[in-house]
């Protein structure tokens, strides 16, 4: 039977979830006033953290770190995948507007 995670752990993991939200909050308003994108390095700021939360939610919230490879490997493929598509949407949007 695996082990799981214990509450300091789970704690932790919060409030380093809770950190990063609140990084990319401010990194989204430090962004200039008008209905422009998000400047690069913002939007690259929130996708990084975005990427660190989701990696942080499926090995400790979700338990992956005990499960096999090939169950991480997956997931965590999924989550990188998800990432690119949003990073390369937002770089095309960003070329042709």
């Amino acid at each position: 039977m695996t082990a799981l995670p214990g509450t300091r752990r789970l704690l932790a993991t919060w409030a380093t979830l809770m950190a990063l939200t609140l990084l990319s909050m401010i990194s989204a308003r430090l962004a200039p006033d008008d209905a422009q994108a998000l400047p690069l390095w913002s939007a690259g700021l929130v996708i990084v953290a975005t990427g660190f939360k989701a990696q942080r939610l499926l090995m400790v919230y979700l338990n992956l770190r005990a499960a096999t490879p090939a169950w991480k490997g997956t997931f965590v493929g999924l989550v990188l995948l998800t990432l690119t598509l949003i990073s390369g949407g937002y770089l095309a949007a960003r070329l042709t507007g």
